[in-house]
């Protein structure tokens, strides 16, 4: 690791204890944030980006700040469905303030390594009759020729909730349903689709993202973590209806294990879940990915089902320049991608990021290389 690696990541991590980056704990609002944020914008400096030379790979596109990257195969083309940061001027903590994302673009490519298209907007904030603010990371899936864009919003009583809006093409536009999947809470969906043409959506993330207050099966405006030798709390799975409008049946805990089956623990933080599931498969095992929130891994498990359990092997992604890692796997022309962000092109801001893209490997045993983003 170089010096100038580990200054970036001191940086960071000193960054992190201040404002705790994207999954933000609960802190007293500052009214006032959101009525001078076009003047605070207008004021700001413009971000100093990170040496180039140190990271592994590059920003996908450099035009706007893009994270959370969910990557889909449609047609042969890659389709990557990201969030599109923008400092909106907001510098309160709260649950995730910062990220008061308004719209998503849409990026392709014929494949990686290839020139990438940056699409007009998708999906902006005003055209989903039901939400209010923050469109967090989203997920797309096809079906019978349909495109269906997943994304979670904070509802008019400031609730997370996952919506869904359909295209005739996978860059959109897409027209949202008006209102949000019944009995969806939280935040990142992702979208699985297996062999025999089930669709799961995968769900949740804490902090910020409020799973901590669906702790008792319904809505409590107030944060339980779980005690010392408590189970972590788990992502959540749920069936799609036929038409992927809804949720066929109530959402399940998907529970991560050690090596024991033992389920782990709210405490290991360096291993249990805290946001951005995500699933794909790979020699008939089932690969849960997700992110550990404030030890900044993407960590990943194998089961036999869908629904798991799934037991811990590792590490799939080390930490990155920011607060936040989120990811996706993809197969594409017969190879692995792991699709990430970091935040190069803003010098380590955590809210505005950018997406990148590196070769993913399975060894012959099943296990995941570990993915370092920075060179040595």
């Amino acid at each position: 690791m170089t010096n100038q690696h580990q200054f970036l990541m001191a940086s960071v991590i000193a960054g992190s204890l201040l404002m705790a980056g994207c999954q933000d704990k609960a802190s007293p609002t500052d009214t006032t944030a959101t009525s001078t944020a076009a003047s605070s914008v207008a004021a700001a400096p413009a971000p100093t980006p990170a040496d180039p030379a140190l990271f592994i790979g590059q920003p996908l596109v450099t035009e706007i700040y893009t994270a959370d990257p969910s990557a889909r195969v449609f047609n042969g083309k890659i389709y990557v469905y990201p969030s599109h940061d923008i400092d909106t001027g907001i510098t309160t903590d709260g649950e995730g303030d910062k990220f008061d994302m308004k719209d998503y673009r849409v990026l392709s490519m014929d494949n990686v390594g290839g020139p990438v298209t940056l699409h007009d907007e998708a999906l902006k904030l005003e055209d989903v009759p039901w939400a209010s603010r923050q469109l967090w990371a989203p997920d797309a899936a096809e079906k019978d020729g349909k495109f269906f864009l997943f994304f979670p919003a904070k509802n008019k009583d400031g609730i997370f909730q996952m919506g869904v809006a359909t295209s005739d093409s996978p860059t959109g536009p897409f027209k949202a349903e008006p209102e949000p999947i019944k009995g969806s809470f939280s935040i990142d969906p992702a979208v699985f689709k297996d062999d025999d043409g089930a669709y799961y959506m995968y769900f949740g993330g804490i902090w910020g993202g409020q799973l901590q207050r669906w702790a008792t099966g319904s809505y409590v405006a107030e944060d339980k973590y779980p005690a010392s030798n408590e189970p972590a709390y788990s992502p959540k799975i749920a069936r799609m209806s036929d038409d992927l409008l809804q949720f066929a049946e109530a959402p399940k805990d998907v529970q991560i294990i050690d090596g024991g089956g033992v389920p782990l623990l709210g405490t290991d933080t360096n291993r249990r879940f805290f946001e951005a599931a995500w699933v794909h498969k790979f020699n008939g095992k089932y690969y849960l990915s997700y992110s550990t929130g404030d030890t900044h891994y993407i960590a990943y498990a194998i089961g036999d089902t869908p629904y798991g359990p799934f037991t811990y092997k590792g590490i799939v992604l080390t930490p990155v320049l920011g607060w936040t890692n989120h990811h996706s796997i993809v197969e594409h022309q017969g190879k692995w991608y792991l699709f990430y962000h970091d935040s190069q092109l803003s010098g380590g801001q955590a809210h505005l990021r950018n997406v990148k893209v590196t070769e993913l490997t399975h060894t012959d045993d099943g296990s995941i290389q570990t993915v370092d983003a920075y060179l040595d």
